[in-house]
């Protein structure tokens, strides 16, 4: 079995090592680079299966590296960074990021990230074959017909919430903006339109979820907003 590749781009050294030392650890292999320009050519030449990136690199912001990976590659980036604000998150995400990390940050959740990613990019690669249906734990989508089961029952949505459970589970594991949901659903939505996005969130989860204080397929990223997670994770 082929160890999985792991792209970290980070210039704070001390941070760098610890990545590295748990990558180690956990039998990946892994190139560590300090500067945005050694992790395009990193991206374009070797194709790693996961990039964790930090947005304040020396050379160039991380956002920029996102937009560059994304012209050509879909591999699952993890955002990495001391940039706490909501705005930052969001336009990472927005432009591409697949998941984000806060530092100071424990190896346990990064490496749970990890993970996430490796599943994720897994299974859409199932996705992008078009698969008829979507299956995650009980949970089974029928794209060709629209309909969506619960442990063999059918559930009824409306059309902008069965659209909304079809974007989330087309990217399971990604950490979707309420922006990018909303002109997914609505098309021409704006930002003031996310309390609406909330309601058909919870009509939603009423429908699928046996509990919505619990919820098994669709975790909220307060002010960010949602990711449909991989069933594993909650059994």
């Amino acid at each position: 079995m082929n160890r999985k590749k792991i792209l970290i781009v980070e210039d704070d050294i001390a941070i760098g090592n610890l990545i590295k030392m748990t990558i180690e650890l956990h039998d990946y292999d892994y190139k560590l680079v300090t500067k945005g320009i050694d992790a395009l050519k990193e991206v374009v030449s070797t194709h790693p299966d996961v990039i964790i990136l930090d947005l304040g690199l020396p050379d160039m912001d991380g956002i920029d590296i996102i937009l560059k990976v994304r012209t050509w590659s879909k591999v699952p980036i993890i955002v990495v960074s001391a940039r706490g604000e909501e705005a930052e998150k969001i336009k990472a995400l927005d432009m591409g990021a697949d998941d984000y990390v806060e530092k100071p940050f424990s190896v346990d959740e990064l490496l749970a990230r990890i993970r996430v990613a490796l599943r994720r990019s897994v299974t859409n690669e199932g996705l992008e074959k078009e698969q008829p249906t979507f299956t995650n734990g009980p949970l089974l989508i029928d794209y060709l017909s629209n309909t969506v089961f619960v442990n063999h029952e059918e559930i009824h949505l409306t059309p902008n919430e069965y659209k909304l459970l079809e974007t989330l589970s087309k990217n399971l594991g990604k950490v979707l903006t309420h922006n990018y949901l909303l002109k997914q659903v609505w098309g021409d939505a704006l930002d003031t339109d996310v309390p609406n996005l909330r309601v058909f969130m919870a009509t939603l989860r009423k429908k699928i979820e046996k509990n919505v204080n619990q919820p098994r397929f669709i975790q909220t990223h307060i002010r960010i907003g949602y990711r449909m997670i991989h069933w594993e994770k909650n059994e």
